[in-house]
């Protein structure tokens, strides 16, 4: 059975067991994915790569906010009412 990888790099869990630290640093900054029997089980995401992520998914969020507020009605507001 074949299976999808989403990452340059693997490592066993065997090898990640043995020494997490370098199964992180051998990606470069970039997710591992961690295989069990040969199946990516999981990915082993940096924090910058995380967080990065993160602030994708958020600009994503804002922008269907506003895309949905797009055709809405304006209102005015005077500088001397706020």
């Amino acid at each position: 059975m074949t299976h999808r990888v989403l990452s340059e790099i693997t490592a066993s869990v065997s090898e990640l067991k043995r020494n997490p630290m370098a199964t992180v640093l051998a990606g470069e900054g970039s997710p591992v994915a961690i295989l069990n029997r040969n199946e990516p089980a999981f990915y082993c995401v940096p924090a910058r790569a995380f967080e990065a992520m993160m602030d994708r998914l958020e600009d994503i969020e804002l922008n269907e906010i506003a895309d949905a507020r797009k055709g809405e009605a304006r209102v005015t507001v005077e500088l001397d009412d706020l």
